[in-house]
């Protein structure tokens, strides 16, 4: 079994996972989305009610600050891997249990076993409870841990600048070490060493759902209604109960194999030599009827029962 195949049964078992009573209040789980080859993989708290209804990782507010953030580090969505410590989303956004993310704890261990990324960033003190206990976020982010040659930085989640806006430039300044950062990586793992962050080989999309218009994001004015759940600012305590040990992926070598690869272009089927194009059909005259004004229909999103999942090859 390749690792799509592999990447694909875990999140089958994702979607249809029990192991906790989060499974009885869940519209959709949320796997993770990404770039199977990710140098750079990140690790959020857990789904908001934006991602609840989509089935995919940092769609709402936040998720629109995380796409700027990536920029500033050279990456992007196809580029990363991006998903959560907990699949399912807690009731109103309330902060992840100790039970909730033990029963979490294998599904995360295998992505990041499959990934083997040379740089984790945790986003929020539940993912950074993971690898840096008795730390506090406000004292410790934007540093840089190293275990067996892969590198570990915990940051601000993005929902922190929505809610203290003078956390935006100190999370973009963190972010903006990640080319450095990374650089650093390649060498401790005898990778070679690119100019920038040039992006893994990409792939088409596997087992891509069938997309679904996106529902409107939550209105601000709804505090605790953020994406991701959990707070993430100054003089949050420690989460020392949910540290765990870090040790060496046992998947280390597919890091000698990552290197300055060309992109594979995605591309339409080639037409037939011999074939003709088709004309193209003059548009149709417009009417009385298509050009009177009328009423704008409202668009309703029909709730989504199948996430759209996207794996980069």
């Amino acid at each position: 079994m390749n690792r799509p195949e592999r990447f694909e049964r875990l999140y089958a078992e994702v979607r249809g996972c029990e192991r906790c009573p989060l499974a009885a209040t869940r519209t959709c789980s949320v796997p993770g989305e990404g770039n199977i080859n990710a140098e750079v993989m990140f690790i959020g708290e857990a789904p908001g009610a934006n991602e609840d209804k989509q089935g995919r990782p940092f769609v709402g507010a936040a998720g629109q600050f995380l796409d700027e953030l990536l920029g500033h580090a050279g990456l992007d969505r196809s580029s990363a891997y991006i998903c959560n410590v907990l699949k399912c989303r807690p009731p109103n956004n309330r902060d992840p249990l100790p039970d909730e993310i033990e029963a979490c704890r294998d599904y995360l261990d295998e992505q990041i076993d499959l990934i083997d990324p040379l740089v984790i960033v945790t986003l929020g003190r539940y993912s950074m409870a993971r690898y840096f206990p008795k730390q506090t976020i406000s004292r410790i982010h934007g540093t840089v841990k190293e275990v067996a040659g892969r590198f570990y930085v915990p940051m601000y989640h993005p929902a922190a600048a929505l809610h203290q806006g003078g956390l935006r430039q100190v999370i973009i300044e963190d972010f903006r070490k990640l080319p450095g950062i990374l650089q650093r990586a390649r060498r401790a793992a005898g990778a070679p060493v690119m100019p920038g962050l040039a992006p893994p080989p990409a792939a088409p999309i596997v087992a891509a759902r069938p997309a679904a218009p996106p529902p409107p994001p939550i209105p601000d004015d709804e505090p605790w209604e953020y994406e991701d759940g959990g707070a993430d600012f100054d003089g949050e305590p420690p989460m020392e109960e949910l540290a765990v040990a870090v040790e060496p992926s046992p998947t280390a070598p597919l890091r000698q194999e990552r290197g300055a690869m060309p992109a594979e272009a995605v591309a339409s089927p080639p037409r037939d030599a011999g074939a003709a194009a088709e004309p193209a059909a003059p548009p149709p005259a417009p009417t009385e009827e298509s050009t009177a004004p009328g009423p704008t229909p409202s668009r309703i999103p029909e709730p989504i029962t199948q996430p759209q999942i996207r794996l980069f090859d």
